[in-house]
């Protein structure tokens, strides 16, 4: 159990070192696996040395009892992610909406384009679809995610007429909520194109901010990044529960 402990260490911060190599994280909670490494190599010493056995019974079982509910969220939060990773929506939405990421100074990060690429063919093949891309200015972006967004999908011959921007939203509830008001207050159903293992969360909380009826369209992502993806996005969805801003179903 210890040489466990410590090659999930050994795993964690290898992938750390390796986000961080790529220079392509837009945030540094890829940290957080550094932080992984230390607590599996503090787990593995205290399973080595024997000190685990020297808890008291009340201690190991409150070990015990937060290492199961952690799986048990851990668990339940991911399958819930997983229901949105092959949403395709439905032909002849009225509205899409295109959350917003990491804009580079060479325009969209990979993320980011590739929702736009996800957004930019179903805006082709449904003609009558209009197109909300929602996200503000961060530090260090140029300029505001919907502009660069607008920029990208027109490049890719949607016409600018489609295409709304709001540039003031700097999460993904605003994205939401701030889209809101640019949509007819009539259209309840929309599509929410995101990132596969941001679809469950995105549309949830679009249905919080006015969007009964709206459904996921989900863009593939890189594999490598995926489980920091997934792990940032694990506890958005315990963040966003928590305060009320969704529902899990």
């Amino acid at each position: 159990m210890p040489g466990l402990c410590y090659c999930l260490g050994a795993a964690c911060l290898a992938y750390c070192f390796g986000i961080l190599k790529r220079k392509a994280a837009g945030t540094r909670f890829f940290l957080v696996w550094s932080v992984l490494a230390a607590l599996f190599a503090l787990a593995g010493l205290c399973l080595q040395k024997g000190w685990a056995a020297l808890l008291p019974g009340w201690g190991k079982a409150a070990a015990a009892a937060f290492l199961l509910l952690a799986a048990v969220l851990g668990l339940g939060g991911t399958g819930l992610m997983l229901t949105g990773f092959f949403a395709r929506g439905e032909r002849g939405l009225p509205w899409i909406i295109v959350p917003g990421a990491q804009l580079k100074e060479n325009g969209p990060s990979l993320a980011l384009q590739k929702r736009l690429d996800a957004a930019a063919a179903y805006l082709r093949e449904n003609p009558e679809t209009m197109c909300v891309v929602s996200g503000g200015q961060g530090r260090n972006e140029s300029m505001s995610e919907a502009e660069g967004m607008a920029v990208y999908l027109i490049s890719k011959g949607i016409c600018a007429g489609r295409i709304l921007k709001e540039d003031r939203s700097v999460n993904t509830g605003q994205n939401l909520a701030f889209s809101r008001r640019l949509i007819p207050p009539d259209i309840q159903r929309v599509g929410i194109v995101t990132s596969n293992f941001h679809v469950y969360r995105s549309v949830q909380l679009a249905k919080s901010s006015g969007f009964p009826g709206a459904v996921g369209i989900c863009a593939p992502s890189g594999l490598f990044f995926l489980p920091n993806n997934m792990l940032r996005e694990l506890l958005g969805i315990f963040k966003d529960f928590a305060l009320g801003n969704m529902k899990i179903l």
